[in-house]
């Protein structure tokens, strides 16, 4: 993982034994390092015929569930390998006899995936020393909606792990009680209890953050105990272009633009100036779209600027169908438009910037800390009418002014003003938590610029010591955050160590929540045919995970299954 100490070679060369995975207790993998070093462990034997196909049809299914593809598309992936190696290689066209890549068998093969994967994640977790969990409510497929539950757990050497937890079906589970039950269950299914949770960030929906009735006060009631960390919660990490559009959309300009896109893929496909944009349509959520896809794509800042720079094609367009233009001659839904267009985009840096991982909470706090900056001086530009970061709303003004000379009032600052102001109370809102921690974000990010006097009488004495080792700053200066509190010593330094797995444990990015939903858009067509919701969350599991499924263990288990 990527914040664990350096290893050398021969320690690297143990790790990635074939071996080594299937020993799951210290004692054991222990017993095998010792076994390696002394030369006396016989060689793997070789893969038979049977084996390697039954790998090849694994890894053929994985890909195909990664691809979004269908169950029964798996046959048409064989017949294609049949012709190819038929023409190509001949002598080999009778390996296709041990890969069946029929629906029921790749249906089996990915739920058989998942189990492993997820027995992976089981077996690291015993060992988190704190966790933090994600909880997506945004994730619809077809007409039902399913909340995606992430974890992000660190161990004893602060190796990070984030994967998908479980999924949980809205339809099912509507009560936010039920929901609670359900999240309990998978955290005892993995061997972890309420006393190790630190964080939960979340959506900011009414189901998530409602003040007497969302799931996250049920679920900081259930934490509270002598024994528990008090529980950090924020909730604007989480697809934060998107549900911040419902809120700077001040004139229902996405629900107008949504109408012409619908023409434009209906009656003006063939237009020239319009293939950049159904290009970036159907690289989202390909050909086939529905209406929520379409619609939660033009909350994008991306697509919005690029539609605004087409804004005069599709007027044209518009009138050439016999469609109604009324919008293009009312100033005040230009202005609405030009605005919605750059706060978009500002929303989109910032969302770009929460997207990147493995940089901890601290550095993700800043993005929003900064922001928060930016928007103040918006609504001091916004005051003034001083646009200069504001260029799409600048440009429909200064085109108003060409039209309307005589007009001194081509847009009112106070509407624009009131609606910065409520992303700065929403942005308050979301992120309290995270400034009640400050303290303990700056001391794990920057320890040795930490004054002492102003940290918690608890680390004073620790944090002192620490400064006034020279090796220690050496190690700080050149390794990254992840790599120095790794190689901290717990028992020299355990209050210390203590606060960088709590903050290591916080979400610092909403990239493996972007990964689903990304997933989720762009395949949205496959999987809303008939699926269980067991093999929805293997799905998704098998799109987000970063961790590879033991292939071997796989193989054996169908050979179990098959003597």
């Amino acid at each position: 993982m990527w914040m664990t100490p350096k290893r050398s070679k021969m320690e690297v060369d143990e790790a990635e034994h074939e071996h080594y995975e299937r020993y799951v207790s210290e004692g054991e993998r222990a017993a095998l390092v010792e076994r390696l070093r002394r030369g006396d462990l016989p060689a793997a034997a070789a893969l038979t015929p049977e084996e390697r196909a039954a790998r090849a049809g694994l890894g053929l299914c994985r890909l195909l569930a990664l691809k979004g593809r269908g169950w029964s598309e798996g046959d048409f992936v064989h017949q294609c390998l049949e012709v190819l190696l038929r023409e190509v290689l001949p002598e080999h066209v009778d390996v296709l006899q041990g890969i069946d890549l029929s629906p029921e068998i790749t249906r089996q093969r990915i739920l058989s995936i998942d189990r492993n994967l997820r027995s992976q994640l089981f077996n690291r977790a015993r060992d988190f020393k704190a966790y933090s969990l994600a909880l997506d409510d945004q994730a619809f497929v077809a007409y039902e909606n399913y909340l995606l539950v992430y974890i992000r757990g660190v161990g004893p050497e602060l190796e990070v792990q984030e994967d998908l937890l479980t999924i949980i079906n809205l339809t099912h589970h509507f009560s936010v009680g039920a929901l609670m039950s359900a999240i309990l269950e998978a955290l005892q299914t993995a061997g972890l209890s309420l006393q190790r949770m630190v964080g939960l960030t979340t959506t900011h929906t009414l189901r998530m953050i409602g003040e007497n009735s969302g799931l996250v006060s049920y679920m900081r009631e259930k934490a509270v105990s002598p024994n528990c960390w008090n529980v950090i919660h924020y909730s604007g990490f989480l697809h934060l272009e998107l549900l911040s559009s419902y809120d700077v959309d001040v004139n229902q300009i996405i629900n107008t633009i949504s109408e012409w896109i619908v023409l434009i893929k209906t009656r003006g496909v063939r237009r020239p100036e319009f293939q950049a944009l159904l290009t970036e349509s159907e690289s989202e959520h390909g050909e086939r779209v529905n209406g929520r896809c379409l619609n939660n794509w033009l909350r994008r800042g991306k697509t919005l600027k690029l539609i605004f720079s087409l804004r005069k094609e599709m007027e044209t367009f518009l009138v050439s169908v016999g469609a109604t233009t009324i919008h293009f001659s009312d100033k005040q839904w230009l202005c609405d438009f030009g605005f919605l267009v750059d706060i978009m985009e500002h929303l989109r840096g910032l969302s770009e910037e929460l997207r990147v991982s493995k940089v901890f909470a601290a550095a993700a706090f800043d993005h929003i800390c900064t922001f928060e900056v930016k928007l103040n001086l918006f609504q001091r530009q916004i005051e003034e009418k001083s646009l200069t970061d504001f260029p799409a709303l600048r440009e429909v003004v200064d085109e108003l002014k060409q039209q309307n000379k005589d007009d001194q009032k081509i847009f009112d600052p106070d509407r624009y003003q009131m609606v910065i102001c409520r992303l700065q109370k929403d942005f308050e809102r979301h992120f309290k938590d995270l400034r009640f921690i400050k303290k303990d974000l700056e001391l794990f990010s920057n320890p040795f610029n930490f004054k002492p006097e102003y940290a918690p009488i608890s680390v004073r004495v620790e944090l002192t010591k620490l400064q006034a080792n020279t090796n220690l700053w050496n190690e700080y200066r050149v390794k990254d955050l992840g790599k120095f509190y790794a190689g901290l010593s717990a028992e020299s330094y355990p209050i210390i160590k203590g606060v960088a797995c709590k903050v290591a444990s916080l979400f610092d990015s909403n990239q493996i929540c972007e990964k689903a939903f990304s997933y989720l858009t762009r395949n949205q067509h496959t999987l809303s045919q008939p699926l269980t919701d067991e093999h929805l969350q293997a799905l998704f599991r098998v799109a987000t995970t970063e961790m590879e499924p033991c292939w071997d263990d796989l193989v054996r288990e169908r050979n179990e299954s098959n003597p």
